[in-house]
């Protein structure tokens, strides 16, 4: 098992730290390789009770105890390895989406025990599904994404301190950082991507992501009839990055109906692959289209394994940071005019490598027009233009 030493600090933790102790199960859910079993050794560790117990669920011997019939023998089995049932018990349980009956388990304890759940699972489109019936009322999920750039600098040791305000930030400052986040646009926030030394081993485990995330999530969890069509279109999604979704024309592309198209985008969607964003609306603006933009999970999976530009690069790295911020959508008019992300119908951001006076004038303009609060537009090169910030100051 890890040492506290070496599990590096991530935002999640300090939202988690709150319902430590609280009645709820604590489930976290995402994609696979975001740290979710660091974790939950994490606050293993932060339980000072000797009265806990660690299952790996992926290791078929402790899927066994689970799989009973009657919940007092699992109980029992439970006691025999070490957990006591008369005072409160700590159960952690990983990957908790290859235990079938595992709600109603849970379920079970937390109503006739004093027993505090900590769960992992690495698909969302089967946890939601199964937990949100079974335990309402009895969890808090929380949602782990690959690093933020902010945890990106601390994996890789950097203390540095950011600027707040944009005329803080330097062109020296600027320099540094933008080289800092340019590795981060290429390699993405994966923690073991980060944490490898040089490139070569880098793109070596973005392969490896790719793979096992095919390999467990497409194949075994999907049970889907044509797993290389689902292959084609998650390639053909990371070279649409930052696009709207045209449904029709990528159906025809695949060869399958719309209706198949629409089950495997909800699946990527489900289990973390992509993200797809609705039209911003209040209601009142005709303009505003249907179409869904989509976005991937890590700006590295398309760097290395797509022909993705550099702008829709840097656009789907800007949203891996916002997504942490808020509920997020987009804003286009009939003219073509738009907003890239906004976040809790209250703040605007366009995203622009070189932004000029016009991109500040058009959002700002668009932000008034949509009774938004604040609005700002996300650089990539240095500007001395008011309005403008920086994608590390997010």
């Amino acid at each position: 098992m890890q040492t506290e030493a070496v599990i590096k600090h991530r935002e999640i933790f300090d939202r988690i730290a709150p319902y430590l102790h609280s009645r709820e199960a604590i489930i976290i859910t995402g994609m696979r390789q975001t740290g979710k079993t660091t974790l939950l050794h994490y606050f293993f560790q932060k339980i000072s009770s000797p009265n806990k117990l660690f299952l790996d669920l992926e290791n078929p011997l402790n899927r066994r105890y689970f799989e009973e019939q009657d919940y007092e023998r699992i109980k029992a089995s439970l006691e025999l390895l070490g957990l006591r049932f008369d005072q409160r018990a700590y159960i952690f349980l990983d990957e908790i989406q290859l235990v079938k009956g595992i709600p109603s388990v849970v379920k079970y304890f937390i109503d006739h025990y004093e027993v505090k759940f900590f769960l992992t699972g690495s698909a969302s489109f089967y946890l939601k599904d199964l937990f949100t019936e079974s335990l309402a009322g009895r969890k808090f999920i929380f949602e782990l994404y690959p690093l933020t750039f902010r945890e990106f600098l601390s994996f890789k040791g950097f203390s540095l301190s950011i600027p707040e305000r944009p005329e803080m930030i330097t062109s020296a400052i600027h320099e540094k950082l933008t080289s800092l986040y340019e590795e981060y646009i290429l390699f993405g926030g994966f923690p073991a991507v980060t944490l490898k030394g040089t490139a070569d081993e880098k793109r070596r485990t973005l392969e490896d992501i790719f793979s096992s995330y095919f390999q467990l999530e497409v194949v075994q969890l999907g049970d889907f009839r044509r797993n290389e069509v689902l292959r084609d279109l998650m390639l053909l999604l990371m070279e649409r990055i930052g696009s709207k979704l045209d449904m029709t024309k990528l159906a025809k592309e695949l060869k399958i109906s719309r209706s198949t198209l629409s089950e495997y985008v909800a699946f990527l969607e489900g289990t973390y692959f992509i993200k797809t964003l609705r039209p911003f609306s209040r209601g009142r603006n005709s303009e505003i289209r249907k179409a869904k933009k989509v976005y991937l999970c890590d700006t590295g999976l398309a760097a290395q394994l797509s022909r993705a530009d550099k702008g829709a690069l840097f656009e789907n790295s800007v949203f891996q940071i916002l997504r942490t911020k808020g509920n997020l959508a987009y804003f286009q008019k009939k003219s073509g005019v738009e907003i890239d992300f906004i976040v809790d119908q209250t703040v605007a951001y366009e995203v622009k490598i070189s932004p000029s006076r016009s991109d500040i004038n058009k959002i700002s303009r668009l932000a008034k027009e949509l009774g938004l609060k604040e609005y700002k537009v996300v650089a990539m090169k240095y500007s001395e233009l008011e309005g403008v910030v920086y994608p590390f100051m997010l």
